[in-house]
Order: structure tokens, then sequence, then C-alpha cells
């Protein structure tokens, strides 16, 4: 999904097209707003064309050849004294530039409603299809890219749009009508006028481009300091643990000073470039007054017409100068959509069917027919899953790390569709009903237990929206939660940190039973809850989960002996495959990897010593691979 900038505006069309075409049907909602600003902004341009013609009309009837009033060859205006007419004309200055400052306002203000009101639409858009992407799309992707592309991304096309793509229009318009009227007054000085424009056009495309270079390298440098400050930061902990400050300020501080030279370097390029166009306008002013005066004395042209071919020369040259920075960030800013719509042009691998339901109250029989899934086309993670669990019964997943536990449970949340069969909910496929409403009908606890910065009361209440406070405390209480809510600052109000960071290990974990809880499921998901907890928050969670799963089938993915012994059904899965099912006496009485696996771990007391899984394997590597 990486773009370069493109380095051009021609470049950069096929990427504007696809752009508009994307966002026509926000960009219709728009269109009063943006005929406003288009008619403002034809006014200004009419009016920025007529300011000097005011000082023409002084020069060539009042100040050149006497007060002629009869040569305007306006009746009315021939009956009017010089002050009068004078008084007129400077009045005229004055109302030409109050209007087209007026109507530069509107034209700015409606681009920028306009702007504003069609890229809030497409990041409110943005967020929401990337909240329903798969999760195959979300571990492929960087996340600090995908926050880039929800806020940089948008807010670079908000501003090119009024500080661009406006002027860009402006002042190509406005330097077509200039052009225009110098030919229209005379064509031989307009010719010298715009004799020097393939120099400027030369070195501003030169310059142009080793400025755009050296503010790329810019950015990299800038990147290179973001993710180096959002690393350590992140990891702030291990930095200071590990001493790392020092070398971690002198890469930062290396990236920073490299930035600060291309940074110096650009802008001595950029005051070059604007020194060259101002000496290219003195030599066109120069030639053009050279012949001009010529003109003048030989009467072929007045002196105001003289003076209108300084004005826009002059003027003329300033929409040229910005032209190259305007198509520049037009360009950027068409990376930056495309990159938006490659975001949103991704199709999800999870959504509802065609005619899919709402699923009904879910009862909780589970039955996997021939279920086979792949991460990757060549190595299959699931093969051939097949078990049935009746509604209410606990099912235990065991076996080594990486067999396929987590992602047999994330099928049963359908947060991956299998590749070959089914997985039936109360008899029917889960396909037949809409994901949400298979997922609201879902309590789920994982190992890393994920809190929101928020308060205590919302967390526990993102496990059912809208539930009453009697309900949030009811599920506290029955996640052993109450207790130690009541004791932070502002009870349930108390604002947690970033992932729950103020909070202990266990009581965020009870938290998120709480959160589960409030729910009242009829399928609960247990992955690894209580894993790297002490035994007084172990003992407690432990409490909560039985509270928790008493009435509802449950998934517990666990080394925990207890939580294994106590299930209906057992499935031993590795390699992607279950290798044995049954209770805890029948797969002891099979003495076979199940068996194997639980004396271990009862003589090596599992859940605190770090290395029985590792003699668990190799155990078995002796006794049923030799």
């Amino acid at each position: 999904m990486a773009h370069r900038d493109p380095k051009s505006l021609t470049a950069a069309l096929p990427g504007i097209m696809r752009i508009l075409q994307r966002f026509s049907p926000q960009l219709s909602k728009q269109k009063a707003l943006l005929i406003v600003s288009f008619v403002a902004l034809m006014a200004e341009i009419f009016l920025h064309l007529l300011e000097p013609w005011p000082l023409k009309f002084i020069f060539d009837y009042i100040l050149v050849a006497g007060f002629r009033p009869e040569s305007l060859g306006i009746p009315l205006l021939s009956k009017l004294s010089p002050f009068a007419l004078l008084t007129g004309l400077t009045l005229g200055l004055v109302a030409i530039a109050l209007l087209r400052a007026t109507a530069a306002y509107f034209s700015v203000v409606g681009m920028a409603l306009a702007a504003s009101n069609v890229l809030t639409e497409i990041r409110s858009e943005l967020y929401s299809h990337l909240q329903n992407l798969s999760l195959s799309f979300h571990h492929k992707a960087k996340s600090g890219d995908l926050i880039t592309r929800v806020t940089s991304d948008i807010e670079r096309l908000r501003e090119v749009t009024v500080m661009a793509v406006l002027p860009l229009i402006a002042h190509s318009l406005t330097l077509a009508g200039m052009i225009f009227v110098m030919f229209w007054l005379n064509w031989e000085l307009a010719l010298i006028a715009v004799a020097v424009f393939p120099l400027f056009i030369f070195f501003t495309t030169r310059l142009t481009k080793r400025i755009r270079q050296v503010v790329r390298s810019q950015r990299q440098r800038e990147g290179a300091m973001a993710a180096t400050a959002a690393e350590s930061i992140g990891a702030i902990k291990v930095v200071q643990a590990l001493s790392l400050q020092n070398m971690l300020e002198s890469n930062f501080s290396g990236h920073n000073r490299q930035s600060l030279k291309e940074s110096a370097k650009a802008q001595k390029l950029a005051a070059g470039l604007e020194r060259m166009v101002e000496l290219l306008v003195g030599i066109a002013t120069a030639l053009v007054l050279w012949r001009g005066v010529q003109l003048v004395l030989a009467k072929a042209i007045t002196p105001g017409d003289l003076l209108v071919f300084v004005n826009y020369l002059r003027i003329a040259f300033k929409p040229m100068r910005q032209l190259a920075k305007y198509t520049g960030q037009i360009a950027k800013a068409a990376a930056s959509g495309e990159r938006i719509l490659d975001v949103l042009d991704t199709v999800p691998e999870i959504r509802d069917s065609r005619g899919a339901m709402d699923a009904p109250p879910l009862l909780g029989g589970v039955r996997f027919e021939n279920v086979t899934f792949a991460y990757e086309p060549t190595k299959r993670t699931l093969h051939n899953i097949n078990f049935e669990v009746q509604p209410g019964q606990h099912v235990a997943l065991v076996g080594p790390s990486g067999g396929g536990k987590s992602t047999l449970v994330s099928l049963l949340l359908r947060l991956y569709d299998p590749l070959e069969g089914r997985i039936l909910v109360d008899g029917h496929d889960l396909r037949e009903y809409k994901v949400q409403s298979i997922r609201q009908q879902i309590s789920v606890v994982l190992q890393d237990s994920i809190l929101f910065a928020a308060s205590v009361r919302d967390n526990i209440a993102y496990g059912c929206l809208g539930a009453s406070d009697q309900a949030i405390e009811q599920a506290a209480r029955l996640a052993n939660a109450h207790d130690f809510i009541m004791e932070l600052p502002e009870g349930y109000e108390t604002i947690l940190g970033e992932r729950g960071a103020t909070l202990s290990g266990g009581q965020r974990q009870r938290i998120s039973i709480a959160r589960a809880a409030i729910r009242q499921a009829a399928i609960a998901i247990l992955d690894e809850p209580t894993t790297g907890l002490d035994n007084e928050n172990e003992h407690a969670v432990n409490e909560a989960l039985d509270r928790l799963t008493q009435k509802c089938t449950t998934f517990v993915v666990s080394h925990n002996l207890r939580a294994v012994k106590q299930a209906d059904l057992i499935l031993y899965i590795e390699d992607g495959q279950i290798l044995e099912q049954g209770t805890h006496q029948e797969l002891l009485h099979l003495s076979g990897r199940y068996s194997a696996m639980y004396a271990l771990k009862s003589a090596g007391n599992s859940h605190e010593s770090p290395h029985v899984e590792t003699r668990f394997i190799a155990s078995l590597k002796t006794n049923y691979l030799h």
C-alpha cells in the first residue's frame, strides 16, 4: 500500500482523477458551497485584473494630457469636474480592493467549509472501515501507518484544498486573464513580457526539483526521529531498565541535526529561487519599459496602457512562482488521497453474506465440521477439526504453543472464516448470521486484558452498551472487582491510563471479566486468562471465572490444571490437529499425549516452572517419535 510522492502534477493526475471519482458522492453534497466559492473566485479574479485600470484613467485623462473628460466617451463622466473624477477613481480603487477582499473571503471560506465537510465525512468513513477490516489486514498493516492515514493524510488533503488547490486555480486563471489583456492592449509589448517566461520555467523547474529532493530527505529524517521517539516512549520501562537513554538520545540527535541541515539547505534553495524570480521580473520590466516608452512617444499606446503592462507583469510572476509550489503540494496530497483510497477500497474478508440475518438468542451448542484454516496458503494452521459441544458444557483446549488453540476460538468469534468445512452454532452455520449479532452474544476474556483510556464504569459497560449502573456494579461484584474499584480515587468514575496501565495485572483482568459478565452471553471464550498472575490474583480471577461461566458454554485455552480437569471436554491440539479428545479421566486412560503432558505438569507444578512446556515437547519427541 506504499505510495511514493509524485514528482509533478502531471504524474499525479491519474491519482487525482481516481480521488475525485471515488469521493464524488461526498462532493455532490457540497454543491451549493462549491458554486458559491467558484462564483466568488471568478469575481476575485475579475477585480484583480481591474485593479490597475483606475490608475490608467488617472494617468491618461487627468495627469498626462490635462483633464479631457470628453475623451472618455462616457457622457455621464464628461460632466464631472477634474476633482470629482479624481475622487471617483480613487474611491474606485478602494471599492475594488474592498470587493476583491470580500470575494476572496467568500471563496476561501466556501471552499474551506466544503473541504472540511467532505473530509470529515471521509475520515469517519475511513475510521469505520478500519474498524471492520479483517484481522488478517491489521496483522499485515502497521498501526502507525494506519493512524497516519486517518490523521495526517486527511489533514494534508484539507490543508492543500484551501492552501494550494484554490490558489492554483486562482493564479492560473489570473495569469491567463493578464496575458489576454496584455495582448489585447499591444501584442508587441505582450510578446516582450512573456519572452522571459521560458527562462522562468527552466530555473523554477530545476530549483524546485532540488528543493523537493531535499525536503523528501528531510521528511525521511523526521520519520526516523518519530520512529525513535515512539519506540523509546512506548518501551520506556525497558529503556530505563537497560540504561539505553544515552544511546537513543544520540541516535535521535543525529537525525535531528541532519534534518536541520537539510531544512537550511531547502531554505537556501527557496531563497535562491525567489531572488532569481525577482531578477527575471526586473529584466522583463526593463525591456517592457524600454520598448513601451518608445510606443508611448509614438502615440501607439497611452501611458496608462504602459502602466497596466508593468503592473500586470510584476503581478504575473507571483502566480508563476507559486505554481510550482502549489503543484508540488497537490501532487503530494494526491499521494495521501491514494493512501486513503487504498484502505477504503480494501474489502473486508469477514463480512455479512447476502441474506444474512440477525442471530436469535443463542443456546450455546457448537459444532465444528471438517474445519480447515490457514493464515498463509502454503501452511495450514488447523486441519480437519471435528467436535461437538452441548449448551452449557465447558471445553478445554490444550497442547503445545502454536498448535492452533487460539486460532480455533478466533474462528468461533468469526474473526476469520475457515477455508474448508463449517462452524455451526445451535445447528446453524455462523455465516447465516450477521457478524455483529454473533459477536454480541459471545463474552471474551483474553490473556492480555485490554482496557481503554476511559472510566472504570465505561470500560465495564463496553461489554453491554447502555447498561445500567446497577448492572455494572453487579458485574464488578461477580468479577471480584467492586472492592478495589471503590478504593480508587474516583471509584467507578476513575479514568484509567492507556491500556489500563495504572492498574495491576490482576485488577485489569478482573475488570475484563466484569466486562464479559455484563454481556450475559451464551458462549464465553477464555484465552489464557490467568497467565502471569500471582497466586492471590489468580485465586481471585479463578473465582470470578467460575461465576462467569456457570450458565454458559465455555471454551478455555489454558495450561492451568484446575481449569483443564474440570472441563466436560478436553481437546488436545498439536500442529493444527485434534489428536485426542474426551474428559480428563478418558484421556488419562489413553496414556497418550495428554496423559504425558498432565504427568509432566503435575510433577513440575507448571504454573510456576517456565521450562515445563519445553520438557513436555522433548518428552513427546522421545516417547512418540522414536
